[in-house]
């Protein structure tokens, strides 16, 4: 047996450190208020601005992309993938009324492609400026055996800030409170295992299906933010897994209960298409897709087409009123109109 090295055993670690250098300067223009430059340190470093906040809040929230990752890497294309990573994290964060203020991504791969992860990091540092986040550090590993050759994988961290006194909880939500949803752009980054049921791989690599199930997340943090800073939002839901049943009752206080109004709103035609290619029911389809909503507000009456001017305005997102706050026993209801 000849000598074995690392490298021989499957992990690269000057690729590593050559694409560390190839990426920092991606890195470096995320810089925002509180970026420290020490790319390539230990541990990411952010000096947090307190001044303006009277009891400040960290606010942290951790999460992946699913498997919207083999589609991707099927296709070939990781351009837009970290735009997702982004904001499964920085959508979720602002949910609680938290403006995020730093990014970190884990990166995991049987074999290291530069270029393929170089691709990722575009997609990061695009959600993170989206975002206005700073993205301070990060981690590759590079795990022949756990992961195939050509497979990925990734996840994110995101901390953010609020004052204790503006956290966005449901408490203050009520009955006669609208709800207002925000566009998606499509599947956003969940119910993939279904998707990857319904359509051919051949489908989900090339055309029109695969434009569609790529298409990355939308980021609320600029709007969602804005929102805040001008009406009461009394409850915000990011809604991902779990569709609208499990996202929009985390802000419904006791003896409340959503009713929603199906189809009063623009739903993508890559939700028609997979439930009818797969025979999928109708309920099935709310619980596991965000079928064209990816965010709601839960505001007062008075306030709702100043909030729908502002989005469609300011930020060229379209919402509706899309249902209400009833009396109930903390449950959403779904009804055709």
């Amino acid at each position: 047996m000849g000598k074995i090295t690392y490298k021989k055993s499957g992990v690269d670690v000057n690729k590593a450190n050559l694409l560390i250098d190839r990426i920092k300067p991606l890195i470096a223009s995320t810089k925002r208020d509180g970026w420290v430059g020490n790319i390539g340190a230990f541990a990411g470093l952010f000096k947090a601005r307190m001044s303006g906040y009277r009891n400040p809040i960290l606010v942290s929230s951790t999460d992946g992309v699913g498997t919207k990752l083999l589609i991707a890497q099927w296709a070939n294309r990781h351009d837009t993938v970290g735009i997702d990573l982004v904001a499964m994290n920085v959508n979720d964060l602002i949910c609680s009324g938290a403006e995020p203020l730093f990014f970190l991504d884990y990166f995991a791969c049987g074999k290291l492609s530069p270029n393929v992860m170089y691709d990722v990091i575009k997609g990061i540092v695009k959600g993170c400026k989206m975002g206005n986040v700073a993205l301070i550090g990060g981690e590759t590993a590079e795990l022949p055996g756990m992961y195939d050759e050509n497979i990925y994988d990734l996840a994110g961290f995101t901390v953010g800030i609020v004052d204790r006194d503006k956290v966005i909880d449901g408490r203050k939500v009520k009955n006669g409170d609208i709800i207002l949803g925000i566009q998606s752009s499509g599947i956003h980054s969940n119910g993939y295992s279904l998707v990857r049921k319904v359509f051919s791989r051949k489908e989900l690599t090339s055309g029109s299906i695969c434009d569609m199930v790529l298409k990355p997340t939308i980021i609320y943090v600029k709007p969602v933010l804005d929102l805040i800073k001008r009406f009461q939002v009394k409850g915000i839901a990011h809604i991902t897994g779990g569709g609208f049943y499990d996202n929009i009752i985390r802000v419904l206080p006791k003896n409340t209960q959503a009713v929603i109004f199906k189809r009063c709103w623009d739903v993508p035609e890559i939700f028609d298409i997979i439930e009818k290619r797969g025979n999928i029911d109708d309920r099935d389809m709310f619980w596991t897709f965000n079928m064209g909503i990816g965010m709601i507000l839960v505001i007062s009456r008075k306030n709702v087409w100043k909030v729908v001017k502002l989005l469609n305005g300011k930020y060229k997102l379209k919402s509706w009123l899309i249902g209400e706050i009833v009396r109930g026993t903390r449950k959403v209801e779904l009804i055709d109109l």
